[in-house]
């Protein structure tokens, strides 16, 4: 793990690599020696109370890795899940699928929006559950079950160990449902607890040659007018994740799309200065990963014969991505819905480099704070 000496010169540098070290301490809270900590569930089991719809209210990142969740807790779980924007919430919470538990996702715990949707919710009735970096904050007190993840203080205003540590959270969580919701047995948990747990390790070991990798290819997009992040599943949500990085460090035009959409209007805008970012990660042991794999690297070959400048994130030891692409950024191979956690690392660092180019203070964005106490 990082040494505490190691010197950075910026903190979300600093942040970013102390992702592997957060996610250790998050994944032993909740899934120690390799087992799902049940007594620190037992509260949302307690909340739930057999409920089969969940709304997730959140904000920015938080909401992003709410957009993964939804994949997570619905293929795995069984739930039926609707994810709002905490903005949104409190104006229109009748409209929503009836009868829900809601969870709220807050770096702070203390983001205005999104305290109003866990009062709101409560004022209605209904269980309330938390994931926010901040154990005594005002959303982990109120809510009925609080899941905190333990990134330690994140000072840069972009969420970087904040983010991946909700998702591992969120991971651990829907393992958690789907056991109590018998969609899984004992040995199935605790192999997907096995391959959780050695995200950290994956992680570590290839930050320096991403950071490497990443500076020496920036300066080749630095006069891009505008990005594209594409992803499918889960990965849209990573994809959304890396344009807002993009948007809030580098003050550079971004935007996330289903990779699927990109052909349905937003094509218009792709042209050699305008890269597409292409998150096409593969796991062969999970049959629908593949086909989503196979469908984004078809949309690459066809954006590659349109002159597209394409920067991929692809699985270590994937070929034909690599060939496709402008720039190949490989990550450590693991299954489908845990890629997420390591795919939006280079993104950060793509949105830390480009920062760098443009001579921005990354830890203090133009007329961005930390937590949004006001609306």
């Amino acid at each position: 793990m990082m040494s505490p000496a190691a010197t950075f010169e910026h903190e979300m540098l600093r942040e970013i690599y102390e992702q592997p070290n957060a996610l250790a301490e998050t994944i032993d809270r909740y899934a120690p020696n390799g087992k799902l900590a049940s007594d620190v569930f037992q509260p949302v089991a307690e909340a739930l109370n057999g409920r089969s719809r969940l709304v997730i209210a959140a904000s920015g990142s938080s909401r992003h890795a709410g957009l993964a969740a939804e994949i997570m807790l619905e293929d795995l779980a069984g739930l039926v899940v609707d994810v709002e924007y905490a903005s949104e919430y409190v104006y229109r919470s009748t409209h929503t699928i009836q009868d829900p538990g809601v969870l709220v996702i807050s770096q702070s715990g203390e983001t205005a929006d999104t305290l109003a949707a866990l009062r709101e919710a409560r004022s209605r009735g209904l269980p309330t559950l938390a994931i926010t970096n901040n154990a005594a904050s005002s959303m982990a007190k109120e809510a009925d079950a609080s899941l905190p993840t333990l990134a330690g203080r994140e000072r840069a205003i972009p969420a970087t160990k904040s983010f991946t540590t909700q998702l591992a959270v969120l991971y651990s969580l829907t393992l958690y449902l789907a056991r109590i919701r018998g969609r899984m047995t004992v040995p199935t948990v605790e192999s997907h607890v096995r391959d959780l747990s050695q995200l950290p390790k994956l992680l570590e070991p290839v930050l320096p040659r991403w950071q490497q990798q990443i500076a020496q290819l920036a300066p080749a997009l630095k006069g891009s007018r505008a990005f594209l992040y594409l992803g499918r599943g889960a990965h849209y949500a990573i994809a959304r994740e890396g344009a807002l990085k993009l948007k809030e460090s580098a003050y550079m035009q971004a935007e996330g799309y289903p990779a699927g959409e990109l052909k349905h209007g937003p094509n218009a805008l792709v042209s050699a200065d305008a890269p597409l970012v292409v998150i096409a990660t593969s796991d062969p042991t999970d049959p629908d990963a593949m086909l989503r794999y196979q469908k984004v690297v078809q949309l690459m070959k066809d954006m590659r014969a349109q002159g597209a400048t394409i920067l991929a994130i692809a699985t270590e030891g994937d070929k034909e991505t690599a060939a496709l692409a402008n720039h190949c950024i490989e990550v450590p191979a693991t299954e489908d819905l845990l890629a997420t956690v390591l795919e939006v690392v280079p993104l950060q660092l793509l949105a830390y480099q480009m920062a760098i180019q443009n001579g921005i203070d990354v830890d203090k964005p133009r007329n961005l704070v930390k937590a949004v106490l006001q609306e």
